[in-house]
């Protein structure tokens, strides 16, 4: 009797199952972390290695099956090979090995949460392996307290896999290499690594035997195959608890991995985007920045090198939302590092005077000149951060020009075809936004087709 009623047969099976209990691959120290044999290398393995993403497989393809299966992905793409480990083995049996699934090690992270992802980063690949799937094991780590588990389950000497996708500068990240090179050398010391698979370009200070996996090549673009729209592979990318209308639309070869800061790396000035660069500059200083489209921005640079005022001298075509010359506050998120304006401070009648910063001398203005660059938002993530923020963003969508603004009517989030403000609409949160009507098209459909001509973040 459990709780006052009778234990059925389905429960008894459904208590004392492998999905349940999970035991049969027993492990070695107090957590009992399940080991993934040692990997028996061919000839080949190794020559001219590239990677296909655990999202992109599928039973039909035949021209990619000597890649190695990877999971440097969202966690929530590959959840189903944890709570139906049946049902991908068909699939991931095809190809030539595959890594072991890379769950989240986030420092931020509760431990008991990095030691349940790490049991089931091993158990998944110990299971892999009694089904005669070639299996890697994916190293990953969070700070220094994780390192008395995160690299059990793993036997001396094997090869191993880990990336330095997230622990790189790239676009608006400053690296996070510090912690990654930490958690190398330890794993290094501890496994002792005959090969070491390094998915992204490895940092110069690494050590090891490493096969490296070019990012970029073993991305989509890369593949010789239209990408399978199954409703399999949809729900892929569906994140959790959503409808599959509010499912991201992303560029096709963006990965994420999780480990290091669930924040990433601190925000910086992307040398993709040089219309950042006016937020970061010697204290004092006042850059002035000709955007793409003309118009001018002077920015005030702070005591600590950031923007603290960035005047715009231009209305952004919304007479009604904005004076000729206008301020807007910037402040910078302690966690993220990233910038955000506050709405406009409108100059109908007299503009004061932006400052310099007195100190020894009074420092140069400053010219960036954004020139041609591309100004279009890889992913509707993308613009819904950014607006968020408290951006605003002019774009073209055949032949027609349109505006959105973070602060608007009654300080809420407003698009419209400029100059036609009887267009107007106004919306509560950036994901409604994307719900505003271009002609015939919604923006959540286009939003990383259209030409940006301007964005202020």
């Amino acid at each position: 009797m459990i709780g006052g009623q009778k234990m059925t047969e389905e429960n008894y099976k459904y208590r004392t199952s492998q999905t349940m209990l999970r035991n049969q691959f027993p492990g070695k120290g107090k957590l009992s972390i399940p080991v993934i044999p040692k990997f028996e290398a061919k000839e080949d393995d190794f020559n001219d290695l590239l990677l296909i993403g655990f999202d992109k497989t599928n039973l039909q393809d035949m021209k990619h099956l000597d890649r190695m299966v990877h999971f440097f992905l969202y966690d929530y793409k590959f959840e189903r090979v944890w709570k139906t480990p049946d049902t991908d083995i068909e699939r991931l049996s095809r190809y030539r090995a595959v890594l072991s699934p890379d769950f989240s090690m986030y420092i931020e992270m509760a431990p008991v949460m990095q030691i349940f992802n790490v049991f089931r980063n091993r158990w998944c690949g110990a299971y892999w392996a009694s089904k005669g799937i070639r299996v890697i094991p994916t190293v990953n780590w969070g700070d220094e307290s994780t390192f008395d588990f995160c690299f059990d389950g793993i036997e001396k000497g094997s090869t191993v896999a880990v990336s330095t996708y997230m622990a790189s500068a790239h676009d608006n990240r400053q690296d996070q290499k510090e912690w990654f090179m930490a958690g190398y050398n330890e794993m290094l010391r501890r496994i002792e690594p005959e090969r070491i698979i390094c998915y992204n370009t490895p940092f110069p200070e690494m050590q090891g035997d490493i096969v490296y996996v070019d990012y970029e090549l073993s991305s989509w673009k890369y593949m010789s195959f239209e990408n399978d729209c199954s409703e399999e592979n949809l729900d892929c990318f569906k994140i959790p608890d959503t409808s599959r209308r509010n499912c991201d639309i992303m560029s096709a070869y963006m990965i994420s991995a999780g480990g290091g800061s669930a924040y990433g790396g601190k925000w910086r000035p992307s040398p993709n985007k040089p219309e950042d660069q006016r937020l970061w500059g010697k204290p004092g200083e006042i850059k002035r920045t000709v955007m793409r489209n003309g118009d001018v921005y002077l920015t005030k640079i702070g005591d600590d090198g950031r923007a603290t005022i960035d005047r715009h001298l231009t209305n952004h075509r919304t007479p009604s939302k904005h004076s000729n010359v206008h301020d807007h506050i910037v402040s910078w998120d302690e966690e993220t590092g990233k910038p955000s304006f506050g709405p406009a401070i409108n100059y109908y009648d007299v503009v004061p005077e932006l400052k310099y910063h007195w100190e020894e001398t009074i420092m140069e203005k400053t010219n960036v000149y954004q020139g041609e660059v591309n100004l279009n938002f890889a992913s509707a993530s993308e613009f819904k951060d950014v607006l968020s923020r408290g951006a605003e963003i002019e774009f073209d969508w055949k032949g027609h020009s349109y505006g959105v603004i973070r602060y608007g009517t009654n300080n809420k989030i407003t698009a419209y075809e400029i100059y036609k403000p009887e267009t107007e609409k106004v919306y509560d949160t950036p994901d409604d936004a994307l719900e505003f009507m271009l002609g015939d098209d919604k923006l959540r459909d286009v939003i990383t087709k259209v030409e940006v001509t301007e964005r202020t973040l």
